[in-house]
């Protein structure tokens, strides 16, 4: 049975996905590293370079590959859950456990990067605010989700481990 994380960027989907795999020694795959690996840029410069629809494609392939995979802990990027076929792919070997925090969490978190296409605008908070308000929805499609704010990693990550019902589905 594979862990998938989900969620927006900054809510800790790629430094919890790493503590959960090591604890439960488990392999890890972060599909942002995997694409940036395969394409030897980084996922800004993808964006820029060839656009969303091209990186989006990208990922498709590489959450195809990643998800055959059995058992390891699979951390997305926070656009995965917007193709429909990523989910269904995802769902063939793993649950789901989504990832979220407030939007100024979010935002205390991200404001220093400079690496997120998405939030190159003028006000990032109130991009940050719409992308999760239009994302909402898809979001909400997962088997288990998990507040962030105000927590470190290891404490989210203790939580995931904790809950009765993943232990079980982990048996």
């Amino acid at each position: 049975m594979n862990l998938v994380f989900t969620g927006f960027m900054g809510t800790g989907k790629s430094k919890i996905g790493k503590i959960v795999s090591e604890k439960l020694k488990m392999s890890f795959f972060d599909t942002d590293d995997l694409i940036e690996k395969k394409s030897g840029f980084l996922i800004s410069d993808i964006f820029k370079k060839s656009g969303e629809a091209e990186f989006r494609q990208m990922e498709a392939e590489t959450v195809k590959e990643v998800s055959e995979k059995d058992p390891v802990v699979i951390s997305c990027g926070g656009g995965t859950v917007l193709n429909l076929v990523n989910i269904v792919n995802l769902r063939k070997k793993g649950i789901i456990i989504n990832l979220y925090a407030s939007a100024d969490v979010i935002y205390g978190r991200l404001k220093g990067e400079n690496n997120r296409p998405l939030l190159r605008c003028e006000k990032p908070l109130i991009a940050i605010k719409k992308l999760l308000d239009f994302r909402k929805s898809v979001y909400a499609d997962c088997d288990f989700s998990f507040d962030t704010d105000g927590l470190t990693a290891v404490e989210v990550a203790d939580k995931i481990l904790n809950n009765d019902v993943i232990k079980r589905l982990l048996l």
